[in-house]
């Protein structure tokens, strides 16, 4: 009976292993590769019909037209479409993979001021919902933590690796803040009544962070007996070599956050969300403010603004000289896989549609300090990118047929698909 046991035992657990585990992360790149014939959309707004693009251990060491000479590994791809890979910045990817499952849930730490705590330790490379972006073109991710007032420290990774060391792309590279609003809706389950009312605690919160942000800063400039942890980790936001992800929607309290945070020594801020930003447009660019807008596929906020506000949005802040990339702010993880889509919304709104790509590629990669590495289809940068049937923009041409991250070619197989084929098969007839 033991044995049987043990048998059964054994197998559950091989099961339970299979029905989790992520397929295998590519090896390295082992050979010159080219790809001929496509319509290359670069990521910084130019387009090179019938391209060649060559790549070399990792890195893109030729980007053109037909002229180059062809050599290794040649993948013909006449007809199809070459991006670089997506950026999904904000996201609690690999930190989160069932909402009811506790164990699985570490996107939120317990405390209001956690700055020291740090996404990428916690990072599941294996997650169900990583692989899930792929096929989409989503390569990248900033993984970030939920929650509190400053939530904590996020680091950027690529989607195909076997745990967080080998996936890390910029380790710690900002800290997220979420603003207070100075009005709330009514919490009618406690009796109030419905509606947008005053915070009456909105400048006591103000005083928390700056008196958060004034400790922090004399903290650096002391020699303290003891370590504070929140407080050594916000000293990259006075010297630069960390950003400051601040979330706000309103007029006044984006104004309020971009002001105080100044005056607190604050080198780099980017305003996330943004829902009002295009009120105030001069005042982010008097300031060198970006702005991760929130998703397009969204209702407005108020009855009185636009119906279309949240479609336009991002169109409205490029218009006027911001640097901007898309967030999908209150999105689900699941639904982040929809990044090329609400990128494909502006464009219905009257943005060029090579404008629109840099909204997921490279300005997100300069928002988040990687432009010098990825975001763009150019020589010297990481060869990731993928190869699509037609417009990746489209939900209905959105078809991917190859994707590389650092030259390695990936896998665009997850559970998902494995799910289609075999339901297909059955109800496809």
């Amino acid at each position: 009976m033991r044995i049987l046991k043990n048998i059964l035992v054994t197998a559950v657990l091989s099961i339970g292993l299979h029905a989790w585990a992520q397929q295998t992360p590519a090896p390295a790149q082992s050979e010159i590769i080219c790809i001929t014939g496509a319509t290359a959309h670069i990521g910084n707004g130019q387009v090179i019909e019938n391209s060649v693009l060559v790549f070399e251990n990792g890195k893109i060491t030729f980007m053109g037209g037909p002229s180059a000479p062809l050599r290794g590994k040649i993948i013909e791809a006449n007809g199809k479409h070459i991006y670089p890979g997506f950026i999904a910045p904000g996201k609690s990817l690999g930190l989160i993979e069932v909402n009811a499952v506790r164990a699985s849930d570490d996107e939120d730490e317990i405390g209001d001021f956690i700055p020291n705590i740090r996404s990428i330790i916690a990072y599941n490379a294996e997650s169900k919902v990583v692989e899930s972006m792929r096929p989409n073109g989503v390569l990248l991710t900033q993984t970030t933590p939920q929650g509190g007032r400053i939530s904590g420290t996020s680091s950027i990774v690529q989607l195909d690796a076997w745990n967080w060391e080998d996936a890390l792309v910029k380790e710690d590279d900002g800290i997220h803040m979420n603003w207070p609003r100075s009005f709330r809706r009514g919490r009618w389950w406690l009796g109030e009544e419905r509606g947008w009312k005053p915070n009456k605690d909105y400048q006591k919160q103000l005083g928390e962070i700056k008196d958060y942000l004034s400790s922090a800063v004399a903290y650096g400039k002391t020699s303290a007996s003891s370590e504070n942890e929140g407080f050594k980790a916000m000293q990259g936001l006075f010297s630069g070599s960390k950003k400051l992800y601040v979330y706000a929607d309103g007029e006044k309290e984006i104004i309020d956050a971009i002001t105080l945070l100044k005056e607190g020594n604050v080198k780099e801020i980017v305003l996330v969300g943004g829902y009002e930003a295009y009120k105030i447009i001069p005042f982010l660019k008097q300031h060198n403010i970006p702005v991760l807008v929130q998703q397009t596929h969204n209702l407005p906020n108020r009855e009185d603004d636009d119906y279309d506000l949240p479609y336009k949005l991002p169109k409205l802040l490029v218009d006027g000289g911001l640097l901007v990339g898309i967030q999908n702010s209150g999105a689900s993880n699941f639904q982040t896989r929809n990044l090329p889509f609400y990128a494909g919304q502006v464009v219905g709104q009257g943005m060029e549609k090579e404008t629109a790509l840099k909204l997921i590629s490279g300005n997100t990669a300069e928002i988040l300090g990687i432009g010098d590495r990825y975001g763009t289809l150019e020589v010297g940068k990481s060869a990731t990118l993928f190869v699509s049937e037609g417009d990746a923009l489209d939900m209905r041409t959105n078809v991917l047929t190859h994707a590389f991250i650092d030259g390695r070619m990936i896998s665009l197989e997850t559970h998902q698909t494995e799910l289609w084929k075999r339901y297909m098969g059955k109800y496809g007839k």
